[in-house]
């Protein structure tokens, strides 16, 4: 599953030890958000296995969202070789997940 950041320092070091990291920035009262994290975790999981997925609860750990321009759940941030290489907030579809992540993905890894 996700892994749950507690920290900003975890945080950082997370996205600097890992090639490729998934953001998924949400709280525990975002209705949407519980149907469709489970839905982008297991698409991170069948097509892109070297993208590390992450859970961020704003509400917890403010400092992240402020950190990261953050102000709308949920939010979903692909980081590559540490720099944000895309991001989408609010109205986030499965497959438009998977066709911004494609390219940059293979050309990463392959």
């Amino acid at each position: 599953m996700y892994k749950e950041v507690k920290s900003l320092d975890e945080f950082n070091q997370i996205i600097i030890d890992n090639d490729a990291v998934l953001g998924y920035f949400s709280n525990e009262t975002c209705n949407v958000c519980k149907v469709l994290k489970p839905q982008i975790y297991e698409m991170i999981q069948k097509n892109y296995p070297k993208i590390k997925p992450i859970y961020i609860d704003i509400s917890e750990i403010p400092e992240i969202s402020a950190q990261n321009s953050v102000f709308t759940i949920p939010t979903i941030i692909i980081y590559l070789a540490g720099k944000e290489t895309f991001r989408k907030s609010r109205h986030v579809g499965v497959e438009e997940l998977k066709g911004a992540i494609e390219r940059p993905y293979q050309i990463m890894f392959s």
